[in-house]
């Protein structure tokens, strides 16, 4: 499950960028609105969402999806923040969500990474990460 700081940190953001994988195995990375709860995200939309190449890479059965959310708050300091996550795609079903009635994929989160979600510069060694298995086991 996703850390009330990380849950807060996804959503105060709008935009994600999913990664699924074509018909040859190549991956194919394109930004995305979302909803996120404690231990996944929507994603989807309108009607013209089933021709996208997301959802029809998803419903081929290529369930396997990478999702990532993250800023630069400054280059001077640099203060960059985010969370990395690999999951699963479930099949395309019709709900209504975030842009309102359509398809809409869920992507359940196997693991995932967090680093700096209170956005400090970052110091000489690079920002801290927490890994999470989302079999309830966090690393760090």
């Amino acid at each position: 499950m996703f850390s009330p700081d990380e849950l807060a940190y996804l959503r105060s953001q709008p935009l994600a960028r999913l990664a699924t994988l074509n018909p040859h195995a190549q991956p194919d990375v394109v930004p995305v609105a979302f909803e996120a709860d404690e231990t996944g995200f929507w994603v989807g939309g309108g009607a013209t969402v089933v021709t996208t190449r997301k959802i029809r890479n998803i419903a081929a059965g290529r369930s396997k999806v990478a999702l990532v959310v993250d800023d630069l708050i400054s280059l001077d300091p640099f203060v960059a923040r985010g969370i990395r996550v690999y999951g699963t795609a479930g099949a395309p079903q019709e709900r209504t969500g975030l842009v309102g009635p359509g398809t809409y994929v869920r992507i359940t989160a196997t693991t995932s990474w967090s680093w700096n979600l209170h956005g400090q510069p970052a110091a000489d060694e690079w920002y801290a990460t927490s890994r999470t298995d989302h079999s309830g086991h966090r690393q760090l």
